[in-house]
């Protein structure tokens, strides 16, 4: 079974919560922090659709090497490309709608040939196995933060 799954199933149990804040822990809102999720799986797996996978170039980043190896990504290290952030506050209509994307997204990533890929802005290029690995790590982090968000 693909790592995703449950993990857009946690996030799909969130969506009630989707105006909830906690300023000690993040300024953003449940829905922010799903929004994110959801634009990060949607558009990376976009990207991996249309690649070329003879372009494919791997290549060794400690960055990528350290988030891999713990399977964590440090909380306000880096900040997200602009394209992943949310402009604008989500609906409850709108994330559903954006995760059954993201439902019918993930179960493509097994049809792509293994070395399509895209490029990450730390970790440069991910094919499609290292792209799930991500993706489940990301998406944990993130969820992480919306349990915080909810204590």
């Amino acid at each position: 079974m693909n790592p995703l799954l449950p993990l857009l199933l946690q996030l799909e149990s969130h969506i009630s919560n989707f105006e909830k804040t906690n300023p000690k822990v993040s300024n953003s809102t449940v829905g922010w922090q799903i929004d994110h999720c959801l634009l990060v799986i949607n558009g990376i797996i976009g990207q991996i659709e249309i690649s070329d996978p003879s372009k494919y170039q791997p290549k060794w980043t400690f960055p990528k090497f350290m988030v891999f190896t713990t399977g964590k990504i440090p909380r306000g290290k880096a900040q997200a490309p602009k394209v992943v952030i949310p402009t604008q506050v989500a609906t409850q209509e709108e994330l559903i709608a954006k995760l059954a994307a993201a439902k019918n997204n993930v179960l493509k990533l097994d049809s792509f040939s293994e070395n399509q890929f895209f490029n990450h802005p730390f970790f440069k290029d991910l094919n499609v196995k290292q792209t799930k690995k991500f993706l489940t790590i990301h998406t944990k982090h993130h969820l992480k933060i919306i349990e915080d968000i909810l204590k």
